[in-house]
């Protein structure tokens, strides 16, 4: 089964200390306002879910961690996979790993032909849904070792045809 969205295991382990310390937490992918296109950490409640958001998974890091991004934002970046990495410096104002030197980071892979195949067979959860219930089936792991050279970078730059 195609996840949505990967964490990689030194981004698990920095929020596995911060689930230690604030309980149960969740991100929010940022749209690019006041923090740019980030994974936002928050104490899970503390940011609401809009009836239109979509959830891209739950990560199996302590008693699972949410992943949201915003109705509009899910069309634009649904043939994407996330994948959130950490890397040293400061994060966004409101997530909760700004203090600790390090700040989340959104890296992706485009899904292969099949891949968008497959999930187009299993449609997203809506936060309404998600309200009324409904939780996504999960299967394996979300953590991997790192991000695959295809995620380099956080937004490539596509070429521009002069």
């Amino acid at each position: 089964m195609t996840s949505r969205v990967l964490i990689t295991a030194a981004a698990a382990d920095l929020l596995q200390s911060l689930q230690n310390r604030h309980g149960a937490l969740m991100f929010h992918q940022s749209g690019g306002c006041c923090d740019g296109s980030s994974p936002m950490c928050y104490p899970n409640g503390d940011f609401i879910v809009g009836d239109r958001d979509v959830l891209l998974g739950i990560l199996d890091v302590g008693d699972g961690v949410p992943v949201w991004i915003s109705g509009p934002q899910f069309e634009a970046w649904k043939h994407t996979q996330l994948i959130i990495d950490v890397v040293p410096g400061r994060g966004g104002g409101f997530s909760l790993e700004s203090p600790e030197g390090m700040r989340f980071l959104s890296r992706g892979r485009v899904y292969s032909e099949q891949e968008n195949t497959d999930l187009a067979a299993q449609p997203p959860i809506t936060g309404a849904q998600y309200e009324a219930g409904a939780r996504p089936e999960h299967k394996g792991t979300r953590i991997v070792d790192e991000a695959s050279e295809e995620a380099a970078l956080a937004c490539a730059i596509p070429d521009r045809a002069g």
